[in-house]
């Protein structure tokens, strides 16, 4: 080893962590500073007025103390928070402010959490049942010291079983050549090619491996045969993972194969599905466990007596006894715990669980062969350093073009901490050390096919039994135009769904785009979709609470999280809500591309965008996404839901003057819109149709037919300014004629359409859609004098967008008010008003006079709706796009 590179090495991740470790103490500081106790437990990192239920030995001859809110009912529960087990905590007296102890939280349920107390701490706590007492999260120092010592240690390592694989990783050798291995047997016959390649590649392998899974192709399942394959060699193998979950998971698998396996950790912080497996249940079922158990209830009587005498003799005598007691039960324990490591295949623990100063540390420091660190590519590098150290090779899976490490500093986020072990050593050694995963049994083509060219080279293919499956293919799901496609944007561009931001927090939210995917979750359910099967993904807390409040009552089994929250995971149908939309375009959270690849990859048949297209199309990774979606999916404009999220009792003059067929609950009407749209405040202009279309088509046909004896047929023209030009002749050739009435093919695409209903408003024409699908179709027709209340404009050229659309005053500002649940925004209206302002313009009518049309509104199209009862995020005239069909 070149100890100048270690010690390079370890300096700097040891400032790293200063940095998190720092970031994470002045974010508790802060919170305890400036919040009271009653907002800290708002937060969700306090829990208040909690009273002691019960006291007993645990491992280790641990105090394990459980608390329970202050009873005043049969129904007393904790109150919402974010405490999980491993958690380190203060234990506060209700009446005083100092610090009694600390402890780790050990378990914790809706009506009680439990706080271990290690020995130092324990003789000295005396907990009065009648008393109350407040427990506050603190910043984890355990794992902070684990890292640390464990960076020490790689500091010091000068010679052991993992000197080799230190200098490869730290770059100051190269790899040793593959091992000829004899030709593998394989557990699971239906591993595809490159599964079993990455398997005998990993075996074959003497020091270092990286097995890279991008979503749905069976990195688990490679991980699994890996290591059954070491065990049938006798290798004995570490396998670790950053969270108890990804652990899990690993020891679900193994345990369906028969090996010996035991998981090292808390049993409260595991599965139930892997209790069996634990340490803590060896260790019950092992032929010590009745002595161990004599000895924590002697233990237990002795502390019951210190407690009830007052004689400081007697008290001394006590604590000489239960120190005796507790060294003969270390000594039963580690025979114990030496015996159930020696007999396991596979042990298994979380990175920090892997420590020095658990239970590995009573085995040999060359007792394992291989470690194995799956998930590698989410945990910091230094937590991999923890088990690295144990084993003369490591094999490392994960995905970094997923999610990276978690962390708090921004700063030591950019200097390098979020950067994995594996991202740096596939960066370094490529197809060397790197086997990828090729085949993906999750995403239908369309969805997988954006995340190949993306972010995999374009290497990845979909397995012929999930390449073309779809949400109708479900059983009971209907054939609908929700259910029927893979790929769905509704892009909320110039339509006013603005973002807003809580007062006290960074968190954005969109009411508006709650309503779409609202709108869009009860078509797929009325489907017949399962609400179990979809999942809502949004970036921001806020959105994911105001989704929440929306749609879980209803709901009940549908998953609405943070992006983060879903890694791993998958279903049928996976709605993303993207919430930024502002004027100056930031994307904010979403500028992270392994983000949003998590947030589309967890779809297996349908995946549904929602973003305002203007802002989003300002992050270039975001622009792909979205002219990916614009030209292999359908692409809704959030017009197409005007008539579901804008009140229909809005009764100004001005809501009069379009007329729009009635619409079912939840549209199904599709409309292809471009995939960048103008800021908010624009007009909007109509695009090139970047549709899905099979390459053998030919454009649709641009010819119209005028019923009433008038027509107009044309060349079949895709150019858009050629285009807009012949609907504009058309229409002004039937503005001169004496025909009633111009209809429009069923052949124009909704692009077509949309340039139609906007000549039609230039025009002051009445302009409806009428059918559905491939029925639909455009009918122009003059207004009547009686109810336009004057001549209709004929303008010969297109308002410029100066004209359509001036810039707001300074005096105007931008309305924001914060709103917990689904706001509906009167954008029709907004609208409509701009089209009046704009005829009246161009009509030159006198000063004051109404300029939009007053023609009433069919009765049949009015229909009644209750007021919306919350505030709404609008700018006046920030809706500049004209209705589409």
């Amino acid at each position: 080893m070149a100890s100048s590179t270690v010690e390079s090495f370890v300096a700097q991740q040891l400032q790293l962590l200063e940095l998190e470790r720092d970031a994470e103490v002045e974010e508790r500081r802060s919170w305890q500073e400036h919040s009271s106790l009653r907002e800290l437990q708002s937060r969700g990192v306090c829990l208040l007025k909690l009273q002691v239920s019960s006291q007993r030995t645990g491992l280790y001859g641990q105090r394990l103390v459980t608390f329970e809110p202050r009873k005043f009912g049969p129904a007393v529960v904790l109150p919402s928070n974010s405490f999980t087990s491993g958690d380190i905590v203060g234990l506060y007296d209700t009446n005083e402010n100092s610090q009694l102890a600390t402890g780790v939280l050990t378990r914790i349920t809706q009506k009680s959490v439990t706080v271990a107390f290690d020995e130092s701490h324990d003789l000295q706590l005396n907990l009065d049942r009648e008393n109350t007492y407040r427990l506050l999260k603190l910043a984890n120092d355990v794992t902070y010291k684990r890292l640390k010592k464990a960076l020490m240690t790689l500091k010091k390592y000068h010679s052991g079983p993992a000197s080799s694989l230190i200098d490869i990783l730290l770059g100051s050798s190269t790899p040793s050549p593959a091992m000829e291995i004899p030709p593998l047997s394989f557990y699971n016959t239906t591993l595809d090619l490159s599964q079993k390649e990455a398997v005998s590649f990993a075996l074959a392998q003497k020091e270092l491996a990286i097995i890279h899974g991008p979503p749905g192709t069976g990195k688990t399942t490679t991980v699994v045969e890996i290591i059954l394959q070491a065990v049938k060699q006798g290798l004995k193998v570490l396998c670790c993972a950053p969270s108890n979950i990804a652990v899990d998971n690993l020891v679900e698998r193994l345990a369906l194969c028969k090996k010996r396996i035991l998981r090292l950790g808390h049993p409260a912080r595991l599965l139930e599905s892997v209790q069996h497996h634990s340490l803590d249940a060896v260790l019950a079922r092992s032929d010590n466990a009745q002595i161990v158990a004599d000895i924590r209830r002697d233990i237990d009587q002795v502390f019951g007596k210190n407690k009830k005498t007052q004689d400081k003799r007697e008290k001394g005598n006590f604590r000489s006894e239960i120190k005796l007691l507790r060294k003969e039960l270390k000594e039963r324990e580690e025979a114990a715990i030496v015996q159930s490591l020696t007999a396991a295949d596979v042990v298994l623990a979380t990175n920090t669980g892997a420590s020095s100063d658990g239970p590995l540390k009573l085995l040999p420091e060359d007792y394992f062969d291989v470690v194995v660190v799956d998930e590698c590519a989410q945990a910091l590098e230094a937590s991999c350093w923890i088990p690295l150290l144990k084993a003369p090779k490591c094999i490392l899976a994960g995905d970094h073009r997923q999610l990276p490490p978690t962390t708090v500093s921004h700063r030591a986020a950019l200097a390098g901490l979020s950067r994995s072990l594996m991202e740096r050593l596939a960066e370094k050694h490529g197809a060397g050390v790197v086997r990828m995963l090729t085949v993906q049994y999750r995403m239908h083509q369309a969805i997988m096919c954006w995340a190949s060219e993306a972010m995999y080279h374009g290497q990845l293919t979909s397995h012929p039994s999930v390449a073309g499956h779809l949400l109708k293919d479900l059983p009971g799901v209907t054939d609908t135009e929700e259910t029927r496609v893979p790929l769905l944007l509704i892009d909320t561009a110039g339509c006013g769904l603005l973002e807003l931001e809580e007062e006290d927090s960074q968190s954005k939210g969109n009411p508006g785009e709650v309503r779409l995917v609202t709108l869009h979750i009860q078509a797929l359910v009325d489907a017949g979709v399962q609400a179990g099967d979809i999942a809502v993904i949004a970036p921001y807390n806020l959105q994911v609470d105001l989704l929440r409040q929306s749609l879980s009552n209803k709901h009940p089994e549908l998953e609405i999280k943070s992006v983060d929250g879903f890694q791993g995971r998958e279903k049928e149908a996976v709605l993303l809500t993207f919430v930024r939309s502002n004027r100056k375009g930031e994307v904010g959270f979403l500028a992270e591309d392994r983000r949003i690849n998590v947030a589309v990859t967890r779809a297996r048949r349908h995946v549904a965008v929602i973003c305002d297209s203007h802002t989003v199309n300002n992050h270039a990774f975001l622009k792909t996404l979205v002219d990916y979606f614009t030209e292999h999916g359908e692409v809704r404009t959030a017009f197409e839901y005007l008539d579901d999220i804008v009140p229909e009792n809005y009764t100004h003059e001005g809501s009069q003057g379009h007329s729009r067929v009635p619409k079912p609950k939840c549209p199904s009407t599709s409309i292809r819109k471009p995939a960048s749209d103008q800021e908010s405040g624009q007009e909007t202009r109509a695009a090139p149709r970047h549709g899905r279309r099979k390459p053998s088509e030919k454009p649709p046909g641009s010819h119209v037919q005028s019923q009433h004896s008038s027509s107009a047929n044309g060349s079949d023209r895709t150019g858009g300014p050629d285009r807009t030009e012949h609907f504009r002749a058309t229409i002004e050739e039937f503005v001169a004629s004496k025909e009633s009435q111009l209809e429009f093919p069923t052949s124009l695409s909704s692009h077509d359409r949309l340039r139609v209903h906007q000549l039609a408003e230039e025009f002051g024409l009445r302009h409806d859609s009428t059918g559905e699908g491939k029925a639909r179709h455009i009918t122009v027709s003059r207004r009547s004098p009686a109810s336009s209340g004057s001549v209709a404009p004929q303008p010969s050229s297109p308002p410029s967008p100066a004209q359509a659309e001036p810039e707001p005053r300074a005096e105007e500002p931008v309305t924001v008010v914060q709103a917990h649940c689904p706001v509906q925004l009167d954008l029709k209206a907004l609208h409509l008003e701009r089209l009046q302002r704009q005829q009246s313009s161009q009509a030159q009518t006198a000063k004051g006079q109404p300029g939009g049309d007053s023609r009433p509104q069919k009765a049949s199209q009015k229909k009644k709706k209750k007021e919306p009862k919350d505030p709404r995020l609008w700018r006046k005239g920030s809706c500049p796009c004209p209705p589409e069909d």
